[in-house]
């Protein structure tokens, strides 16, 4: 075991100083595979369309304008940006202009229905999107695995059924990666999602479609999932707010692949949405009777809060260097809060982040549940991944190389049990550092990827650099990205806050008053 894991270690190392030496070249390249033939979406200037979630379902309760003339809006806004980008998969417009149109009808009477209030349903009428990975009843539900085609949905995820019955109207389900496991949006069922602000790059993954067309202005709030920061690199990639709640605030139940195991821990259901103030709402209606557990009615004084700033992992061997332009944004966020509000936010450094892809991996790999290569099977047997990589290189393949390779390496992971067992031990004692420094009203900022979107394809050879992400899947703990303006490539810059467990609402009191100061999210091409 010794040899095997020494072998383990030296592949990693060459691969990664193969990567540090061709990845200036690689750039290169890619950006003169896309640039030439890349676009972005047309600027959003519907006034419909510009409206929080929050402010559409007020205007439609108060009959400042009609659920019918809000769902055309977006539907006509996702005709328009769709062949762009390619992130809704699959429509219901027509049953959602009628589910707006008895919204009307109601509406139309002489007293307000109790059930119409704003308690009720505090979403009335507001179009809603939904990673095609959750089950919308009538609509597909494959994550992108071809042997799933024909595959709809004969119920509602716990999820959608919740904001549903808030007011909400399912009118689109979007893109994923292949069975939501990797950071591109792109399958052998409904192809590749693009960026609206370029699209040349990436939307990230799993819940990339949702991330895009939010940004693209085809819709205002969303549902994503995420188990290695699932919800947040497409938030960071696209410019929108993504949150990751506290583990098990969200019912994660009605999605396909389902995590099993010890990667229920990991896996979390949360809002994706264009403007901060929808955040807490949305979470608040997805969590259900779990809201209980987490103080959303409460006041955020930030002066009373303790802020800690981590600029990188530390150096990991096998995760990107941090862009300069996210750095400098990381210090802008820095100066601003302790200019206004007179705080101090200290400077930390945890060593034990440079071993953040070890530590998600020996996590992951603690499941005795289903298996990546039983799931690509759709759960009829298994995939041989090494038969499907031959397949893959004639072009032979329903399943696309990540995927692939995510197999092969379910397949060899004997060879890190000792290094997993190492990763475990080295987890624990990180976690109670963290637990330690965040107490019950700390602020840790942290970069949400090292790297601005990348170009499509890219990712392949900087696979690892999720790490960001995932090690808060790890933990457990609630996440908020939040966009931070544009680089001066014109793509979405962006940071994670993070808080301790059922602290949500204090990451996303922080995510409100960065959206008042940088702008949060930036209208494409305007």
């Amino acid at each position: 075991m010794k040899f095997q894991r020494v072998l383990v270690c030296f592949i990693r190392c060459i691969l990664t100083i193969l990567g540090y030496i061709f990845n200036p070249v690689l750039d290169k390249v890619f950006s003169i595979i896309y640039d030439r033939s890349s676009t972005m979406v047309s600027p959003v200037s519907d006034y419909i369309l510009l409206q929080s979630a929050t402010s559409l379902a007020k205007k439609i309760r108060t009959k400042q304008v009609k659920a019918v003339d809000v769902m055309e809006a977006f539907i006509a806004r996702v005709k328009e940006v769709n062949p762009i980008v390619n992130a809704a998969v699959a429509e219901r417009f027509e049953e959602a202009l009628k589910e707006a149109q008895k919204i009307d009808e109601i509406l139309e009477g002489s007293s307000l229905d109790p059930e119409y209030s704003e308690d009720k349903k505090p979403f009335l009428g507001v179009p809603l999107t939904v990673k095609e990975a959750f089950a919308v009843k009538g609509m597909p539900n494959t994550s992108g695995l071809v042997t799933r085609k024909n595959t709809c949905a004969e119920f509602d995820a716990q999820v959608v059924a919740h904001l549903k019955r808030a007011g909400a109207i399912p009118f689109i389900v979007t893109n994923t990666s292949e069975l939501c496991m990797w950071y591109e949006s792109a399958n052998r069922l409904y192809g590749r999602t693009s960026n609206p602000y370029n699209t040349g790059r990436i939307v990230g993954g799993s819940s990339g479609g949702e991330a895009c067309i939010i940004a693209a202005g085809g819709a205002v709030i969303g549902i994503g999932s995420d188990i290695g920061g699932s919800i947040r690199m497409p938030a960071f990639f696209n410019g929108v707010f993504g949150h990751r709640p506290s583990r098990g605030a969200v019912p994660n139940e009605g999605q396909f692949p389902m995590a099993t195991g010890s990667e229920l821990e990991l896996l979390s259901t949360g809002p994706i949405c264009r403007y901060a103030e929808d955040l807490l709402p949305a979470l608040k209606i997805m969590a259900g009777n779990n809201a209980n557990n987490l103080k959303f009615n409460e006041m955020v004084d930030l002066k009373s809060l303790k802020f800690y700033s981590i600029e990188d992992d530390g150096g990991s061997l096998f995760v990107s260097k941090i862009d300069p332009q996210l750095k400098a944004a990381q210090l802008k966020v820095v100066t601003y809060l302790e200019e206004t509000y007179r705080v101090k936010v200290e400077h930390v450094y945890l060593s034990k982040l440079k071993y953040s892809l070890e530590m998600w991996g020996a996590r992951m790999n603690s499941s005795d549940g289903t298996s990546f290569c039983q799931y690509m099977a759709n759960c009829n047997g298994q995939v041989n991944p090494y038969l499907e990589f031959f397949k893959w290189v004639f072009g032979c393949s329903n399943h696309t190389l990540p995927a692939i390779s995510l197999g092969i390496v379910e397949k060899l992971d004997f060879l890190l049990e000792g290094s997993n067992k190492k990763a475990l031990e080295t987890f624990k004692r990180l976690e109670k550092e963290l637990q330690d420094l965040l107490g019950d009203n700390g602020i840790l900022f942290y970069p949400t990827h090292p790297k601005l979107a990348p170009y499509h394809n890219l990712p392949l050879f900087y696979p690892f650099n999720f790490a960001y992400t995932g090690i808060m899947n790890a933990f457990g703990l609630p996440v908020t990205q939040v966009p931070l303006g544009l680089s001066k490539e014109g793509l979405p810059l962006g940071i994670q806050i993070v808080t301790a467990m059922n602290k949500d609402h204090l990451s996303i009191a922080v995510a409100r008053a960065l959206e008042g100061t940088f702008g949060g999210w930036v209208n494409p091409g305007a």
